[in-house]
């Protein structure tokens, strides 16, 4: 058997030591899960905001100073939505409770005998329920287990402290990362050997790609969804309008099911407001002009063909993390997997390109 040459050997035995990098950073992550979220959630913000801050520089400001803007426009965002959409959420959350009765009434007395006329199905009934009762008895179980908490909190000078320690840090993580960003990911490159470079370099570069189409441009996708749909739900006179557009414009993270979610509940909302079926039609020319939107116009522009995960993929990744590492793998998990669907079409395409695919 001829022996290898130098540069073979060396390329041979990179791969053990990738695979040992990947093996200790799993076992890292899952051993620090419990302290990860403000760095996480730190990185994440870094990561939105470094084109802004590049732009900045492009037009001579320095990183930190485009860094201190990017921050305050991030501060006023945050500080506009929580003084405009927090209050109003609240007023909503407590139409919807006092609405719930009526909700159940509907669904047992109106929708349940309909299908069992329609489909012959058996009749059978719901049990009624003394919802004066449940309610005031939920609200004192929610009421109680909040005191309980805040008890526990508020006790124990430590758990506070940790608290807002991560809460603190999350901005903290955020603007050094955010400032040096382009700094850690050359050194980050330069580590690999040189050989790898220049292709890890171009796959990195793709991941990026495809990684911020998902995450700046899904996000903003989101928020134009839940702001369309919640316009147009006030427009008609749905009282819940805030409260089902935000839903509908969080859920659209899946592609299709915002849409599906927000418009049964827009329905079941609006019949139980209204309790006319036209306001079921009114509803859905709002869902289906916000559809309209975004198939020609918001996904197109902001999001694109970069992204290649399939919609059953998503889901799969969002549990897959959240089984694995709770929060922190909800919020890395669509990342990773964009990562891992590059690098895997790369593997593929040198799969096929090799002599086991083409050979006999």
């Amino acid at each position: 058997m001829a022996e290898l040459t130098p540069p073979e050997q060396a390329v041979v035995k990179r791969w053990p030591l990738l695979l040992a990098t990947f093996v200790v950073a799993a076992v890292l992550l899952y051993l620090l899960e419990p302290i990860l979220s403000p760095f996480v959630l730190g990185a994440l913000i870094a990561y939105l905001g470094d084109p802004l801050v590049d732009a900045w520089e492009r037009r001579g400001l320095s990183r930190t100073g485009g860094v201190l803007v990017v921050f305050l426009l991030f501060t006023l965002l945050f500080l506009a939505a929580v003084l405009f959409a927090v209050p109003r959420l609240l007023h909503q959350l407590d139409a919807l409770v006092s609405r719930v009765p009526d909700i159940y009434y509907w669904v047992t007395q109106v929708a349940i005998p309909w299908l069992q006329d329609r489909l012959d199905l058996p009749g059978s009934s719901l049990p009624q329920m003394d919802w004066s009762e449940q309610v005031a008895n939920n609200w004192q179980s929610v009421g109680k287990f909040t005191a309980s908490m805040l008890r526990q909190i508020t006790g124990s000078g430590a758990n506070l402290l940790l608290g807002l320690a991560n809460l603190a840090l999350v901005p903290v993580v955020a603007f050094y990362l955010m400032r040096d960003w382009d700094l850690l990911v050359a050194k980050a490159l330069n580590l690999l050997p040189v050989a790898w470079q220049d292709r890890v370099g171009y796959m990195v570069g793709e991941a990026d790609e495809v990684v911020g189409a998902f995450l700046r441009g899904q996000f903003l996708v989101m928020c134009a969804l839940g702001v369309i749909y919640s316009i147009g739900l006030w427009l008609v006179g749905v009282e819940l309008a805030l409260l089902l557009g935000l839903i509908a414009g969080l859920a659209s993270i899946v592609p299709y099911l915002g849409f599906l979610v927000g418009i049964l509940a827009s329905f079941i909302a609006a019949y139980a407001q209204f309790g006319e079926w036209t306001a079921l039609i009114w509803v859905a020319i709002v869902f289906g002009i916000g559809q309209a939107l975004e198939s020609m116009i918001l996904t197109p522009v902001l999001v694109g063909d970069r992204i290649g995960l399939h919609p059953v993929a998503v889901i799969f990744a969002l549990m897959a993390g959240g089984q694995l590492a709770g929060f922190v793998g909800v919020v890395l998990a669509l990342p990773v997997a964009a990562v891992i669907m590059v690098f895997v079409r790369h593997a593929v395409a040198h799969y096929r390109e090799s002599e086991l695919y083409h050979g006999e």
